[in-house]
């Protein structure tokens, strides 16, 4: 790889996971055992953080992207669309290997299942990495999946003053180390009880927070929103409610839009809300990025949309 003589610098670096997704739509889901016939797959980009990114730069913000790609048609996609919408990469790619994949099965509710694929050889390991690549951003976000890859980043932005925002929804070796240099985590619903021990989600995002030393904690609870204590109140903003086509990328769009307000210095309640409307537009489309709204979109479901859970809400 080439360094470059002067790297400029972006709002938001993400360091994370990206995929090619297959997101097949099925009337219901399949029972163990039985044969359902499928009418369409579609073939998309995906990815947490490199979705969170396109979003974030879909928006306006000077995003770049870190990530470990194969040479294959796969990667050859991701390359088109970060270049379509503007985002700066740094890519490390791996001839012969093939880039993560993903089939999606998404049901007539909208509620996806995911499988997915990935060759050892594209995790993106420590060094890979370029000092330079983190600390010339305003804001960090990552993922677990390259655990000590996003640790290294996440140490190198605290260095430098730069807030970490994470997504986290497994517990990968040593992510330990990787929470205790996080600033905003945002995990998945089961997470924190998973990490922590403890069966209450409210306790377990208290003892996270006291012990590691995030600035906040939250978990995201698809149709009943999100939940976030941030060391001296809990947060609880409802989800919206809208007609629902394909789950994928929800929580990928909630961290953009976090993010997105951030960056701009909202309120926290802002923030959160930003981040649930974003979200739930997102799913009226297929595939993890079909549905990133502009900002007027979102501005308008924010002040007009409804928020009870007689519908499927996001």
């Amino acid at each position: 790889m080439m360094k470059l003589a002067k790297l400029a610098k972006v709002d938001l670096v993400g360091v994370g996971l990206n995929a090619t997704d297959t997101v097949i739509p099925l009337a219901e889901y399949p029972s163990r055992g039985s044969k359902v016939e499928y009418r369409t797959a579609t073939v998309l980009p995906g990815g947490q953080v490199a979705s969170t990114v396109v979003a974030c730069q879909h928006w306006g913000v000077r995003t770049r992207y870190v990530g470990k790609l194969g040479d294959d048609a796969a990667a050859a996609l991701h390359r088109e669309a970060f270049a379509r919408v503007g985002v700066e990469t740094q890519l490390v790619t791996v001839s012969g290997a093939a880039s993560p994949q993903s089939l999606i099965m998404v049901d007539a509710g909208g509620e996806r299942t995911v499988l997915c694929r990935r060759d050892e050889r594209l995790i993106l390991q420590p060094a890979d990495l370029d000092r330079e690549w983190i600390v010339n951003a305003r804001a960090l976000h990552v993922d677990g999946h390259d655990t000590a890859a996003a640790t290294v980043a996440a140490k190198w932005a605290r260095e430098a003053g730069i807030p970490v925002i994470a997504d986290l929804d497994e517990l990968y070796p040593g992510v330990e180390e990787l929470v205790e240099n996080i600033d905003y985590l945002i995990a998945s619903r089961d997470f924190p009880c998973r990490f922590m021990g403890e069966p209450n989600l409210e306790k377990a995002l208290q003892q996270m927070q006291r012990e590691y030393g995030c600035r906040l904690v939250a978990a995201t609870l698809g149709e009943e929103g999100v939940v976030a204590w941030d060391g001296k109140q809990f947060h609880h903003t409802p989800a919206y409610c809208v007609s629902v086509v394909d789950t994928t990328g929800a929580g990928d769009t909630f961290h953009a839009g976090f993010i997105y307000g951030l960056l701009q210095g909202w309120p926290l309640e802002r923030q959160l809300d930003f981040a649930c409307a974003a979200a739930a537009l997102n799913c009226m489309a297929v595939g993890a990025r079909g549905g990133i709204q502009t900002l007027e979109t979102i501005e308008n479901l924010m002040a007009t949309g409804s928020r009870h859970f007689a519908a499927y809400c996001v």
